[in-house]
């Protein structure tokens, strides 16, 4: 079982996908599509579900037409 602080990043990590996927106006079929995944994938990640590997989050970053370090960029006030 994941620690608190590595649940708070895949939490963070997610709330990322979301953020950039709406603001791009694209459903999570539609990203899941574009990278090449499942939908229930993309679901799963946006809810901190499961944990995804780099290269599927390279395939989203590619999707989302941002890179992955984007995705990787979570508030982290320590």
């Amino acid at each position: 079982m994941p620690d608190k602080e590595f649940q708070q990043l895949l939490g963070e990590i997610g709330v990322q996908v979301r953020t950039i996927r709406t603001s791009r106006g694209l459903s999570q079929e539609a990203l899941a599509f574009d990278a090449d995944i499942d939908r229930t994938y993309v679901s799963q990640i946006e809810r901190a579900r499961i944990n995804p590997s780099l290269f599927v989050l390279h395939k989203i970053a590619k999707a989302l037409g941002v890179s992955a370090r984007v995705l990787l960029q979570v508030d982290r006030a320590e």
